[in-house]
């Protein structure tokens, strides 16, 4: 894989801000073989792409310090995009910046005029924990025409019921007290309204022991209420990154990502 941390000027955001992003290359260390490369080999479609999403206390580096995100990554023959958002949870902050935005808007069309990837719908997935979860499928959800696949981690799947009165003034930094629901950050709202044939393919993973469970459940409840099908696991575990780090693996060979 070739690894490139990236800085650059977010007009969104009004600042600069960072992302890194993994895109495969043809090649093999010791130990270590890459995926073929189907731009390389006279594919102009480019690569597919997976924007892969980190939690509340985490930025943009966090998957490779945790994960072999990048070995993972580089069997599939896929870029992966991790994007710097802060303790955003992907909104348009109601007292801060313009993430939703950034993320929905900007970052994809930065990616796909600086890197060689595809941008065609089959191509493109997302993924995230925790508050990446969310991002996920908020990405996904509102935009399903954008996304083959979203696959959430732990993810905070019912932001109405959320408590942050542990985070200090995050809540009001956010969402200055807005009622969730009906509004694009309200999941539950959005799959329980959906049409299902238009939606990207789904995946669930959450532990038995996480404090995210009854979201999970929630959300699941109510996207079987509207008959949409999810790849759904609730199996034993916690908020952790031994957890996340078996769930990516499992991710990628779910995602229908196409031979080169």
């Amino acid at each position: 894989m070739i690894r490139l941390r990236t800085d650059f000027f977010a007009e969104t955001l009004g600042m600069g801000t960072s992302m890194v992003v993994l895109m495969p290359q043809a090649a093999s260390g010791i130990g270590m073989e890459g995926a073929a490369d189907a731009a390389a080999d006279g594919d102009d479609r480019g690569v597919p792409v997976l924007y892969l999403l980190h939690g509340l206390s985490d930025d943009c580096t966090v998957w490779e310090r945790r994960t072999s995100i990048e070995r993972y990554a580089s069997e599939k023959g896929i870029a992966v995009v991790m994007p710097e958002v802060r303790r955003s949870f992907y909104a348009d902050e109601a007292a801060g910046e313009k993430y939703w935005t950034f993320v929905a808007e900007e970052l994809p069309e930065l990616v796909s005029r600086t890197f060689r990837v595809s941008t065609a719908r089959e191509d493109t997935f997302v993924a995230g924990l925790s508050m990446g979860g969310f991002g996920a499928f908020k990405l996904a959800l509102n935009h399903p025409d954008r996304f083959a696949a979203a696959a959430s981690l732990s993810g905070v799947l019912d932001a109405r019921t959320l408590d942050l009165s542990w985070t200090g003034t995050l809540g009001e930094r956010v969402w200055a007290g807005q009622d969730i629901a009906g509004t694009a950050d309200d999941l539950v709202g959005l799959v329980s309204a959906a049409d299902p044939a238009a939606l990207p393919a789904l995946f669930v993973d959450c532990g038995t022991e996480d404090q995210l469970l009854e979201h999970n459940r929630t959300f699941l409840a109510a996207a079987e209420d509207r008959g949409v099908e999810v790849q759904a696991r609730l199996r034993p575990g916690a908020h952790t990154w031994d957890f996340w780090d078996q769930s990516i693996q499992d991710v990628l060979e779910w995602l229908p990502i196409r031979e080169g």
